[in-house]
């Protein structure tokens, strides 16, 4: 093979497997293809556990399980050999680049999900065990989840958060056990003998399970019992605030680059900086249109307009089929005057939109009264054009410059 075509189906491999998910069509089918079977690991590796489907059916699961590592290794494989082909690793040489993504956590994760695979079948001993570690191909699903990968984010952001956490939990289980030990151990020294013993109760108390089978007697140990129980509402919801809050804020920045972004292939916004847009963020809302959907009705309310983030939208006028592009906007007009919409207008490609309801708009136009007037200057260009007949009603281009020469 020649290694220009050695080169291109490397970069096309690179491609599937790491840049192209949501956009190229192979991509979309290697990536749905290896959650399915990651999917259908977890099931086989728990119905291997019942001993009549194991007896019955164990070849079969034998059989999956060498045909599921297959496919595994040779995807370790191709994400290996395509690294060099990662941006951040092109200035380093073929053998380092690999060895660098080698060791990211992804790769790591994907080793060992078919390692236990080969060590079982070169080392003699039992090694049942290290077969749990299949377990660990569900965590490969992080790589096809934007939420499982930002939860993973977050909590590697908040590890030193978290760590303080857990050191303060540690602290109350051990105080715990050890108060109860001293004010227990005569009335149940055969439930209280030690601190070890009196860390199961301690365990039980601060989490709220309480499974009954030890608890105190005595007059002291109730009363301690109780401050523990209390303590522990607050102790263990403690992580659980630190993780809830990082994910909202990471969750929140993530809006927040999507929205800016499209924003700025708005002509309209791309000005604004990013206190504007953050002020613009909550007045606004995605909207993602497949082909051929008709996004306004024709007669029906106008109760808010629509910017063009991506793609294209025809408008059906008496003057015939006119195509808006990403940039422009349409609705202003029936949202403004409160009246009904005068035309269809139909998503000509996937097109992504910022809706603007009426109320938000007038909201919009106190906070950044610019902007307000510019709306309402090119919905007036625009009524007038189509009052007067023009061709081109929602041309961008000349209804664009006259609202500018009116401005």
């Amino acid at each position: 093979m020649r290694p220009t075509r050695l080169l291109k189906i490397r970069r096309r491999a690179y491609e599937i497997l790491e840049i192209g998910r949501g956009e190229d069509r192979l991509s979309i089918f290697v990536d749905n293809a290896i959650i399915l079977l990651i999917s259908l690991n977890v099931v086989a590796f728990t119905l291997e556990t019942v001993p009549e489907i194991q007896s019955q059916y164990g070849e079969l699961l034998f059989a999956f399980e060498a045909f599921s590592v297959a496919v595994f290794t040779i995807e370790y494989a191709f994400r290996l050999w395509s690294a060099v082909e990662v941006p951040f690793l092109q200035r380093c040489a073929p053998l380092e680049a690999r060895l660098n993504f080698a060791r990211r956590p992804y790769m790591v994760i994907d080793l060992l999900a078919i390692l236990p695979f080969y060590l079982s079948l070169f080392v003699p001993f039992d090694l049942r065990i290290l077969r749990m570690l299949r377990l660990i191909r569900f965590l490969k699903l992080a790589r096809y989840s934007p939420a499982l990968h930002t939860l993973l984010r977050v909590i590697a952001n908040e590890r030193r958060a978290l760590t303080g956490a857990l050191l303060s939990m540690v602290a109350m289980l051990l105080f715990s056990a050890t108060g109860i030990y001293f004010l227990e151990r005569e009335a149940q020294p055969d439930k209280f003998g030690s601190i070890p013993e009196a860390a199961w109760w301690a365990i039980a108390t601060l989490t709220t399970v309480g499974y009954g089978d030890v608890a105190p007697i005595t007059a002291l140990g109730k009363l301690f019992g109780s401050v523990v129980m209390v303590i522990g509402l607050g102790m263990f919801a403690l992580p659980i605030a630190i993780i809830s809050t990082s994910f909202a804020q990471e969750v929140g920045r993530h809006d927040f680059v999507v929205t800016w972004s499209m924003l700025a292939r708005i002509p309209l916004f791309a000005e604004l900086d990013a206190r504007s847009i953050a002020r613009l963020m909550p007045y606004l809302h995605a909207h993602n249109y497949p082909v051929h959907w008709e996004i306004i009705a024709e007669g029906s309310e106008g109760e808010s307009m629509f910017f063009i983030a991506s793609g294209s939208v025809a408008v059906r006028t008496a003057g015939g089929e006119q195509e808006l592009r990403a940039g422009d906007f349409f609705g202003e007009i029936a949202m403004l005057e409160q009246s009904l919409h005068q035309y269809s207008f139909t998503a000509t490609s996937r097109t992504r939109l910022l809706r603007l309801h009426r109320e938000d708009f007038l909201r919009l136009e106190r906070a950044h009264p610019d902007i307000g007037r510019h709306i309402r200057r090119v919905a007036e260009v625009r009524k007038r054009a189509d009052e007067q007949a023009h061709p081109e009603p929602y041309g961008i281009e000349g209804i664009a410059a006259e609202a500018i020469a009116v401005d």
